[in-house]
C-alpha cells in the first residue's frame, strides 16, 4: 500500500520544516491557569478562541506544522471532569479543527506555495497521569492496556483529518510498540516519534535509542524520529547517536533548557543552560535534523529566530 508521507512532500518544497513551538506554556503567558491534571487540554474547553490565536501566531512566526492541544486530552482525563466519552471525542476532534481555522486564516491573509501541517499530539499515557513521569517513563501496562487508552484519541485525531500523528515526548519503550501497533489500525495514517531522553543514548525508562530507533526503522507508517522536550544543550549529542541509527528525517523539538518541576507543574530557570537556537541551529542540521522547532517555554519569537536561521541552512 502506498502510504502518504505529508513530511517528504513538504521537503520537496524547502530543506527544512519548522514545526511550531511551545502551546501550553504560551498559554500561560496569555494568562492561562493551567495547575490542572487536563493541563493545556483544560483550554479547549475554557477558552478555545486563545488557543486557535497561539495556532496562527507560529504560522505567522514561520512555523510549518501546527501540534493540537490534545497533548493531554485523553477520554479517561476528561472523565475524571465529569464528561463522557461523546464529549471527550468532540473536544479531542476540536483540538483539530481549532489549528485547522487558525491555518486557514493565515493562508487566507498570506498564501502558502507550500503545504501546512496539522500534526494530531497524542501524548503518553505518563501525561494523563500528570505526575512528570513523561520525563522518566516510571509507569507499567500492558499492551493492550496501552492501547485501549490510545484509541479513542488517535481515531477522534484521525477522523477530524490530521496530516499525521505526532506521538511525542514518548519515554516508554513498551509504549511506544503498543502505540506502533495501535497505527496498524489505521493504515492510511503516518506518524513521527519523538522521545524524551536519560541520556543521549537511552530513552528515559533506560532503554538503549538503539533498540527503539531498530524497531521504529521496521514501520513504514513512521516517518520521522528524533525528541522532544528534552533540553537545548542535550540536541546535539542525542542528534549525535539517532543519525547513525536511522535514515528517516530526524526531529527536534527542544524545551527553552529551563528545568520542570512536577509537584508544582512550573518550570524555573537553569543557570547553567546556555546554548540558544543560535548557536546550534547550525550543528543540529550538520548532524541531520530536518524537522526543528521548540516545546516547553518557548515562544513565537523562538520560531521567528529558527524560521530566520535555516533560511540560509543548505
Amino acid at each position: 500500500m502506498q502510504i502518504n508521507n505529508p513530511i517528504i512532500e513538504l521537503l520537496k518544497h524547502k530543506n527544512y520544516i519548522i514545526i511550531d513551538g511551545a502551546l501550553a506554556s504560551e498559554l500561560q503567558r496569555r494568562g492561562c491557569d493551567l495547575n490542572d491534571s487536563l493541563w493545556s487540554a483544560k483550554v479547549l474547553i475554557e477558552q478555545p478562541e486563545l488557543i486557535k490565536q497561539v495556532h496562527y501566531d507560529y504560522f505567522k512566526a514561520g512555523a510549518d506544522c501546527a501540534i493540537t492541544a490534545s497533548y493531554q486530552a485523553t477520554p479517561r482525563g476528561f472523565a475524571q471532569k465529569g464528561m463522557d466519552n461523546t464529549q471527550s471525542i468532540a473536544l479531542i476532534k476540536k483540538s483539530v479543527e481549532l489549528a485547522q481555522q487558525a491555518k486557514q486564516r493565515y493562508l487566507a491573509e498570506i498564501p502558502q506555495h507550500k503545504p501546512l501541517l496539522i500534526a494530531g499530539s497524542v501524548g503518553p499515557y505518563g501525561a494523563y497521569l500528570a505526575n512528570g513521569s513523561e520525563y522518566t517513563g516510571d509507569y507499567q501496562l500492558s499492551e493492550s492496556e496501552f492501547i485501549d487508552f490510545h484509541r479513542i484519541r488517535m481515531q477522534a485525531l484521525i477522523e477530524a483529518e490530521v496530516d499525521l500523528l505526532a506521538c511525542e515526548t514518548m519515554p516508554c519503550f513498551a509504549e511506544i510498540k503498543a502505540l506502533s501497533k495501535l497505527l496498524q489500525q489505521f493504515p492510511h495514517m503516518t506518524c513521527w516519534f519523538s522521545m524524551t531522553l536519560k541520556d543521549a543514548k537511552h530513552i528515559s525508562d533506560g532503554t538503549p535509542l538503539s533498540i527503539v530507533v531498530e524497531y521504529l526503522n521496521q514501520v513504514d507508517q513512521v516517518i520521522a524520529i528524533g525528541v522532544n522536550c528534552i533540553a537545548l544543550d542535550k540536541v546535539t549529542s542525542a542528534l549525535t547517536t539517532l543519525q547513525q541509527l536511522t535514515a528517516k528525517p530526524l526531529i527536534v523539538y527542544p524545551n527553552s533548557g529551563e528545568q520542570y518541576d512536577p509537584s508544582t507543574k512550573q518550570w524555573h530557570h537553569n543557570p547553567q543552560h546556555n546554548c540558544t537556537f543560535t548557536n546550534q541551529i547550525a550543528i543540529w542540521t550538520k548532524l541531520g535534523a530536518k524537522l526543528i522547532g521548540g516545546c516547553c517555554q518557548t515562544t513565537p519569537s523562538d520560531i521567528v529566530e529558527i524560521s530566520h536561521l535555516l533560511v540560509n541552512e543548505k
